[in-house]
């Protein structure tokens, strides 16, 4: 596997950290070698919030990255800064609950996923994260979506009526942008 680079970004108390941990436990779990880099406004909740996760096959030389391969973006201060960012051939990960705009490049692809739309239905809004996890591990395939699901169980599973709606929310996000990129949909 090349070095995959994922941005998560959007404002404190939207499981940013969360979602980019849960992806680097789950490479790790894979045997790949990862780099979770945080990065924190200075307000706990409502400020900026963003996270870097390098994913590679082999040793990850920096895990500084300017030019990530993918940004999840969570809010429109996140869209503006960091879609621009994104590498051509990249992609770009949408909230489509809470920006609504689409980006004007043409040399990346783009998701639109109705995140807290999507969390609300499966019984928790804060599960909006686990819902952008799952689009991105559909979109990219940098992780399976059992290793996934097994990290979910693990890291979030201490507080059981939480459980079945990160599930529900990973396999609706997973769906939705496997639907949006025209594959097969787990069933």
């Amino acid at each position: 596997m090349k070095q995959y680079e994922v941005l998560f970004a959007g404002f404190g108390g939207q499981g940013i950290m969360t979602a980019g941990q849960l992806l680097a436990y789950a490479a790790i779990d894979e045997g790949k070698q990862v780099a979770w880099i945080p990065s924190y406004g200075p307000e706990m909740r409502g400020g900026t919030a963003y996270c870097m996760v390098v994913v590679s096959g082999e040793r990850i030389g920096s895990p500084i990255i300017n030019n990530p391969t993918c940004a999840c973006v969570f809010n429109r201060p996140s869209f503006d800064k960091f879609t621009p960012r994104v590498k051509p051939d990249g992609l770009v990960i949408v909230n489509s609950s809470l920006i609504n705009v689409q980006t004007d490049r043409t040399d990346v692809k783009e998701i639109l996923v109705p995140a807290n739309e999507i969390a609300m239905k499966a019984g928790n809004a804060k599960a909006a994260n686990v819902v952008v996890l799952g689009a991105f591990i559909a979109a990219t395939g940098v992780v399976s979506y059992e290793t996934v699901k097994a990290t979910i169980k693990d890291k979030l599973g201490k507080k059981k009526s939480a459980l079945p709606i990160n599930l529900q929310a990973l396999e609706e996000g997973y769906n939705l942008a496997r639907e949006a990129l025209g594959q097969k949909v787990r069933a």
